[in-house]
């Protein structure tokens, strides 16, 4: 009895059909949703077409890639591609927000660039201040090449501090679990307590740390 082997996943961006997506930058976050560490922008730009080959089939989301696909396209398209990273720490997403610091690192590494190109962003919000042609895209990590390529650079580069914060601070194992509310890494706060890398601000886990406990019962 044969197995039926196990096909290889579809990607959204095959190399025959290069000429159809436009030379643009494109921008993506990683990191909104953890419970410690930055966010993380990518800003990228490149001509498709001129991608060395295999690397346009092999783009998508980076969140469907496994951590090797995303360290091997790391290189290659940092190659061929004019890059600009940002990024915005726990403590100014305590003390502005989330979204906020999210659009101001996408601005400020867009800005980096310094290219006069169509801008693509991931989402439903465009940076205020950016002149030009840009637009939102949802879930434009499968729709436009690029944006695919900054969301792959942006999770490597904010893995790689992760897991150099996860030498300094054991125990919460951010090597493995990057800073995201993970069973385990919940537990190692309620533990350990939090880190100047943790943002209070993020839900009802911070609140119960922070509250006093409460008075044993009497009789």
């Amino acid at each position: 009895m044969t197995t039926a082997r196990k096909s290889a996943p579809e990607r959204p961006f095959a190399r025959r059909k290069a000429s159809l997506f436009p030379a643009v930058i494109g921008c993506d976050e990683v990191g909104r949703g953890a419970l410690c560490g930055p966010v993380m922008v990518a800003a990228v730009w490149f001509e498709p077409q001129c991608l060395p080959k295999g690397v346009l089939g092999r783009l998508d989301d980076s969140k469907k890639l496994t951590r090797e696909e995303r360290e091997a396209l790391y290189p290659l398209i940092m190659g061929c591609a004019r890059v600009a990273f940002a990024a915005r720490s726990a403590r100014a997403i305590d003390l502005f927000g989330i979204r906020t610091m999210t659009l101001d690192a996408m601005r400020a590494a867009i800005r980096r660039l310094a290219m006069d190109a169509p801008v693509r962003i991931d989402g439903v919000d465009v940076p205020r201040g950016l002149s030009g042609d840009a637009m939102a895209v949802v879930r434009g990590d499968g729709k436009v090449p690029q944006i695919a390529a900054a969301s792959i650079l942006a999770k490597v580069m904010r893995d790689r501090l992760m897991a150099r914060l996860a030498m300094r601070h054991s125990g919460y194992a951010w090597d493995r679990n990057a800073g995201y509310g993970t069973a385990a890494h919940r537990d190692a706060i309620l533990r350990l307590g939090s880190t100047g890398h943790h943002r209070r601000s993020f839900g009802d886990l911070f609140s119960s740390l922070a509250a006093p406990p409460e008075p044993a019962e009497i009789g």
